[in-house]
């Protein structure tokens, strides 16, 4: 009978062993099945707040916000903290649908663009006029945003990039980007009036000062300087120089950070530049 039993547990053994190797192969089959129609999908599913961030719409925190609002929608469902999305869905915000990325991890982009006069610092103008957008090229992933902005009446450097995070960091008030402007006014300021602008003078919108500010060697009935501040509110320049009793003539903004407006970009004209030129700059904004 042990033999019998010998020989039957053997045989129940090597069922056994065929039929497991038979499961696995079948379970390693469906996995690869179920890979092959979902995995590509998984992997590109982001949270809502990197996705459309690296899309060019804000910053995280600004994104963050906007879901606490109510204002972000994915495939018709308001959406909540903490939700993914992936290419393909149907994002949208204030209603408006949004494109976000293709191609999950696409490099973010920058360049430089020397603006002329009379061109606005919007995506659309009621009143007709060209835009900066409009002289821009097609963004790789994303879409451009500005870095900081220009009145109509004022010329020189933009920055663009595709990077939400990296435009908020550079624009925020407690980064303290240097911007560098080449500022004619009208007539010619006294040493105490300059002497203001170096400590300070009294807006609408609370006080501010040139960290530094240079003549220009020139004669002529008006005055050129090199002025350099740290922050970006509306036509600043401007009106701290009206609070002293000039009005500008001319302005241009000739550097942001590190970047420098070059000398053989024309007016109009965009030239790419490594993002790694604000490595610096946003290290020390973190």
């Amino acid at each position: 009978m042990r033999a019998v039993g010998g020989r039957y547990s053997t045989g129940f053994a090597r069922r056994s062993e065929a039929f497991g190797r038979r499961a696995l192969r079948s379970s390693r089959y469906i996995y690869v099945y179920v890979c092959y129609l979902f995995g590509s999908r998984a992997q590109a599913v982001t949270r809502l707040q990197k996705l459309l961030a690296g899309a060019g719409l804000g910053s995280r925190r600004a994104i963050e916000e906007w879901i606490r609002a109510g204002r972000i929608s994915v495939n018709g469902r308001t959406a909540q903290l903490g939700d993914r999305a992936a290419p393909g869905d149907d994002v949208r915000v204030d209603g408006e649908p949004v494109a976000v990325p293709t191609v999950e991890g696409a490099a973010h982009q920058l360049l430089i663009y020397n603006k002329p006069l009379d061109e606005v610092t919007t995506r659309s103008d009621p009143q007709g006029r060209r835009t900066v957008f409009e002289s821009l090229p097609q963004a790789a992933a994303g879409r451009w945003i500005s870095i900081g902005r220009l009145d109509v009446n004022t010329s020189g450097l933009l920055l663009f990039t595709t990077d939400g995070e990296l435009a908020h960091r550079l624009m925020h008030p407690s980064g303290e980007v240097e911007r560098e402007y080449r500022v004619t006014v009208r007539g010619l300021p006294t040493p105490d009036a300059v002497q203001r602008l170096r400590e300070g003078v009294m807006l609408e919108d609370g006080p501010a000062r040139f960290d530094r500010i240079e003549a220009v060697p020139g004669a002529g009935a008006d005055a050129t300087f090199k002025v350099v501040l740290r922050e970006g509110r509306n036509r600043e320049v401007r009106r701290m120089w009206t609070a002293v009793g000039h009005e500008v003539a001319r302005l241009s903004r000739t550097r942001y950070g590190p970047v420098e407006l070059p000398a053989d970009l024309p007016a109009g004209q965009w030239r790419a530049i490594p993002i790694e030129a604000m490595a610096g700059v946003v290290a020390n904004t973190r």
